[in-house]
């Protein structure tokens, strides 16, 4: 029992919403950079345009069946729950299907969420270039039906800077990806 409880001490101040901040290291310091993609207003975007003030980025698709819709909602929620404090982050929904993905498509999806969302696309390329800067994983699988979109499931947190601070995995635990957004937003 005791061991137990060690254990469980030493992942709050290791890992947990308790541990303190630690440097990223260089093989993970290098995720995020360039990109120049479109909104879902039509506005065109580069990454310069989101430094200055935290992100959240998450890479999915409209029509994923439950990755994307999930985490879309608890990103929303967080906004909520962050309050005046969260109004300083930007969350950012980057397609990685930009066949199906334009503006108007991501425009009436993120109607569904906080519409401080921002949702962006651009041509394969560019959104190829988007996914390969942030280490970002999207692959094109064949169904019955057409395809769907196997991809990282994975928020990078990004800091005011545009530099990797941390990632909140799908189905963390609420606690713990608040604690990472605070944190961020400090």
């Amino acid at each position: 029992m005791l061991a137990l409880a060690a254990l469980g001490l030493g992942w709050w101040r290791v890992d947990g919403p308790g541990a303190p901040a630690r440097p990223v290291p260089t093989a993970v310091a290098d995720i995020g950079g360039s990109f120049q993609l479109v909104d879902h207003t039509g506005r065109s975007l580069t990454d310069a345009d989101f430094r200055g003030r935290p992100a959240a980025v998450f890479f999915g698709f409209t029509y994923c069946p439950e990755v994307c819709p999930t985490t879309l909602f608890e990103l929303s929620k967080y906004l909520d729950q962050l309050g005046a404090a969260g109004e300083r982050l930007q969350v950012l929904f980057v397609t990685v299907d930009p066949e199906r993905d334009n503006p108007e498509q991501l425009a009436l999806y993120l109607q569904s969420f906080n519409p401080r969302i921002v949702g962006l696309t651009g041509t394969p390329e560019q959104v190829s270039k988007a996914l390969a800067a942030y280490k970002a994983y999207a692959k094109k699988v064949p169904t019955e039906s057409g395809y769907t979109m196997d991809h990282t499931a994975s928020v990078f947190l990004m800091g005011s800077d545009g530099r990797f601070r941390s990632m909140i995995d799908y189905h963390e635990a609420e606690s713990s990806a608040l604690a990472k957004l605070r944190l961020l937003l400090q």
